[in-house]
């Protein structure tokens, strides 16, 4: 079934690629630069994004600036992170119920679709206690 839809497609689509009107001036729009730079924004499930652009007079992005969510939540999800810590860590021993904790935190702020899609207590997370000069004290993983 789906090998006939996809040959239509194909036919369809070579159809289209020989006809002089596909590329006419009436059909085929051509962008050119209005100004040289632009910024924009925009809200979005996660956070306001901001976008800030630089281009060339041919149209190509020369220089690009852009702060999302994730940038923006970055600062409340380590404090959370730390309050998570500072509750679940005693001594030197990490436990799978503070993952789990870490879990839910870094879930509350969305950081991405990827990280927010995955089943509850299967994201992949490995977190380690180290000392003052670096060396590994525990860890605790899930992949």
């Amino acid at each position: 079934m789906f090998r006939i839809e996809i040959l239509y497609c194909v036919e369809r689509l070579e159809q289209l690629l020989n006809d002089p009107e596909t590329l006419s001036k009436h059909v085929r729009a051509m962008a050119r630069p209005n100004a040289l730079e632009g910024v924009g924004s925009a809200e979005a499930p996660r956070g306001t994004l901001f976008h800030h652009y630089k281009i060339d007079e041919q149209g190509l992005i020369r220089w690009a600036n852009l702060i999302i969510a994730t940038g923006q939540n970055n600062l409340a999800m380590n404090r959370s992170v730390l309050q998570v810590v500072q509750r679940y860590v005693q001594g030197e021993k990490l436990t799978h119920g503070m993952l789990n904790r870490v879990e839910a935190v870094i879930r509350a702020y969305d950081p991405c679709l990827s990280c927010s899609t995955h089943a509850v207590g299967q994201m992949a997370l490995k977190v380690q206690l180290l000392s003052p000069e670096g060396s590994v004290l525990d860890e605790v993983k899930r992949s």
